[in-house]
């Protein structure tokens, strides 16, 4: 694993950041996790914008502008120098004396993560995920936006908690009209027939770029795609559901709360679109880790 900081590529292990950073004491700043897939970053404008935009809500000045952290993100991947691999970028509020105000950090601070990420094991993926829905809600926009992809995570953090507490994989939150919002850290797709339908990100969702890719592939293999407010029971009336997240991929959901969903197996349209999005992966973008002559 390795960490861009400070203007160098250092082991993981030998990478530091101050205790009294922002980031670390309150959650302030912004991150992107992007997929290296086939020694291509994936849709790495569209991280970089989102991440712009992030920072704009928060009224975070990037230390760097995108063709700059751009650059940083490849050579950090040349380092690692594997094909398959997980970047990421952070962003944070910069260090600064104890107390909430933004205003006290003179500078943001930046490290770019590069390494392998392993949310589900090769059984999970083949089986499906066995989901619960979670007790903890999802706040509304009008007070935190979830398209922000900040640092603070602690939401998504309970809601695992308990789906393993549980004995299952995953959760799903909702939101306080008890429309689903997302899975703890991807989004949920449900296709009944050839209808495929997601929430829309007004119900506390994050934009995310792997679930943008996936509505273009659905279309293009004709799909009817919508986004739309979706409950517990058009999951549990699905004939197929999947999460879908630059850590994650794309998975099968097989059950929802003890009860199974479809056929209780991964079915053939998210084996499609999963197949149609690993090979969207592989051809978008530069090539920064050429694969080895046999």
């Amino acid at each position: 694993m390795k960490t861009w900081i400070d203007g160098r590529i250092v082991d993981a292990a030998d990478a530091t950041v101050s205790v009294t950073d922002h980031g670390l004491l309150y959650g302030d700043g912004v991150f992107e996790g992007i997929r290296v897939a086939a020694g291509r970053l994936f849709r790495i404008e569209h991280h970089l914008a989102r991440l712009t935009l992030g920072a704009k809500a928060l009224g975070l000045a990037l230390p760097r502008p995108p063709g700059e952290l751009r650059d940083i993100i490849e050579q950090t991947v040349r380092a690692h120098g594997e094909r398959e691999a997980y970047v990421r970028l952070v962003v944070t509020r910069g260090v600064g004396p104890l107390g909430v105000d933004p205003t006290t950090c003179e500078r943001p601070g930046l490290f770019c993560i590069v390494g392998s990420i392993r949310l589900f094991s090769e059984e999970q993926r083949q089986r499906g995920l066995a989901l619960i829905t979670s007790s903890h809600r999802r706040p509304s926009a009008d007070a935190l936006d979830m398209r922000v992809k900040s640092l603070n995570y602690l939401g998504s953090a309970l809601a695992k908690l308990e789906a393993r507490q549980r004995g299952a994989d995953d959760a799903l939150l909702l939101n306080a009209h008890g429309h689903v919002a997302e899975a703890s850290v991807a989004n949920v797709f449900a296709l009944r027939g050839d209808v495929l339908s997601t929430p829309p990100a007004t119900d506390g969702c994050l934009e995310g770029i792997n679930r943008a890719a996936v509505l273009e592939i659905a279309r293009s293999i004709g799909l009817e795609v919508r986004e739309r407010s979706l409950g517990r029971l058009d999951f549990l009336g699905a004939d197929e559901a999947f999460l879908t997240g630059s850590g994650a991929g794309i998975l099968a959901m097989r059950s929802l709360d003890g009860r199974v969903i479809g056929s209780g197996e991964r079915g053939p349209v998210t084996a499609r679109l999963a197949s149609l999005h690993r090979r969207l992966a592989e051809r978008e973008g530069t090539e920064l880790i050429p694969a080895q002559a046999p």
